[in-house]
């Protein structure tokens, strides 16, 4: 039996912290004010990002209501359903990663609770 996937989910704005273990940027623009060398990636999974158009309808939401979280991550699990070989070398990436220890998804939007990490994390532990 498969050991349960290790994922973290972390604001790239927040401290590096001793258990984030493996840490991936998983947004589709590189985070205002955030160095690399601060930012302690091992990789930036791109791939792994909704799309422009997705990222942008999501984040033009103004009450970002439970409905258009509901939306945003139907469509964006269909983006992720349908990747192509740049999505499944960066599934590749991730999951060796997982294999060696735990594992931080890193994002730059405000919200904690409703974000593409988040929805990624879902996705990944439902695979």
């Amino acid at each position: 039996m498969a050991s349960p996937l290790t994922i973290a989910v972390k604001r790239i704005h927040e401290p590096v912290g001793p258990g984030d273990g493996t840490r991936f940027l998983v947004d589709r623009l590189w985070p205002r004010g955030v160095s690399k060398e601060k930012a302690a990636l091992a990789a930036w999974l791109k791939p792994l990002s909704p799309s422009d158009g997705l990222r942008k309808r999501f984040h033009g939401e103004t009450a970002a209501s439970d409905e258009a979280w509901d939306e945003f991550r139907v469509d964006y699990f269909a983006e992720l359903d349908a990747g192509g070989e740049e999505v499944k070398a960066a599934l590749f990436t991730l999951d060796a990663a997982t294999q060696s220890g735990p594992v931080t998804l890193l994002y730059a939007a405000k919200s904690e609770k409703r974000n593409n990490a988040v929805a990624l994390r879902e996705w990944l532990e439902r695979r």
